[in-house]
């Protein structure tokens, strides 16, 4: 401590007197004895900070990725709302009036008609091939065009991107906080893992990259997210849809069986009576159709909304396949790594003292 308290002194003596004296004779040696009196100044020994201040420091750091972590969620949860809003008023104005339209009745029944010569009359692959199509269209309808303005996918990037901005700034207080140098701290956060998939990044790598989509193992994260079977948009398996599918095949079919039996009375008919037939059977089911059509709109409503309320939870909910998935990962791994990596402790232990009476061997 001594040591340390005349190297002090040294230094400060060196900037006050030896300025002074360069204004006398032997300019040149007094010059450089003063840069070397300096540079011996600026190398002072590293700051030893204690292990219990490294597990505070821990804390700290665990602390503020929970904060980025509430935050990214707040953040995540307004901008879905607002997606889900746009989904509603979308199915309402483009998919619902498409569906129920006369015309697309009448396309769907050309395909139940086609879907069962090609399934050889089998009604499940006629079903199957026509809840296909329809989440096709919904698809093109509804969550292609609100993807314009957002998606579950671009809201994940942007929570999962809000996640680091908060957590870098929460970090920068927390050495200065502690007294740890700036170097020790840097050093602590490149100990600390963050994303764990090939080929990996700390969290100080993740917390400087400028953007952090550069970093290989963030592309890494971001692509497994996205290929997540059932994630993010994806409405392959929706059970909504398909029992929208289902319900349209089964009236459908009703449909062409009526259709096909006043087919065969208009056949032996023949002449001017069968063709009568023929139009009255179009018109009564047109006109059928028309008075179903508010019913219609109204079911496929009911189960389109509660199919998306229950992918909406999901997709808010899911650490793996949700919005807030990229910040689980992160956030999961940095704690983890936290409890996994303890910190150099870098102040001596000391030798416990013996006891009076207590052997020493």
């Amino acid at each position: 401590m001594s040591s340390a308290r005349g190297s002090t002194a040294t230094c400060a003596l060196a900037r006050e007197v030896l300025p002074r004296r360069l204004r006398m004779p032997n300019l040149r040696v007094l010059s450089i004895v003063w840069l070397l009196a300096l540079a011996g100044c600026a190398s002072d020994p590293p700051v030893q900070v204690a292990a219990s201040t490294w597990r505070q420091v821990d804390r700290d750091i665990a602390a503020a990725s929970r904060a980025a972590s509430e935050q990214a969620r707040a953040h995540a949860l307004k901008d879905m709302q607002r997606w889900m809003d746009l989904v509603y008023r979308q199915t309402d104005d483009a998919f619902i009036p498409w569906f129920s339209s006369y015309w697309t009745q009448q396309w769907l029944s050309m395909k139940v008609s086609w879907y069962k010569l090609s399934a050889g009359g089998e009604k499940d692959p006629t079903v199957n091939r026509l809840a296909l199509y329809l989440q096709e269209k919904y698809q093109d309808r509804v969550l292609e065009p609100v993807a314009e303005e957002t998606s579950p996918e671009q809201i994940m990037q942007r929570t999962t991107g809000l996640y680091v901005r908060q957590l870098d700034h929460r970090l920068q207080g927390i050495g200065p906080r502690h007294g740890v140098p700036r170097e020790q701290f840097d050093q602590r956060l490149k100990e600390i893992p963050a994303i764990a998939l090939a080929p990996g990044a700390s969290l100080y790598q993740v917390v400087h990259a400028d953007p952090l989509d550069r970093l290989p193992a963030y592309r890494a994260l971001i692509k497994r997210i996205r290929t997540t079977p059932g994630g993010l948009g994806d409405w392959s398996t929706d059970p909504g849809i398909s029992s929208v599918a289902q319900r349209t095949s089964e009236r459908l079919v009703d449909d062409l069986a009526t259709r096909g039996a006043a087919s065969g009375v208009s056949a032996i008919v023949g002449g001017g009576g069968g063709a009568v037939i023929s139009i009255g059977v179009a018109v009564f089911t047109a006109i059928a159709r028309a008075n179903e059509r508010p019913e219609t709109e109204a079911l496929l409503r009911k189960n389109l909304n509660a199919a998306f309320d229950e992918e909406w939870l999901e997709l808010m909910r899911s650490p793996d396949r949700g919005v807030l998935a990229g910040v689980h990962h992160l956030s999961g791994q940095i704690e983890d790594g936290l409890l996994r990596s303890a910190p150099i402790k870098l102040e001596p232990a000391r030798p416990e003292q013996p006891r009076w009476g207590a052997s020493v061997d």
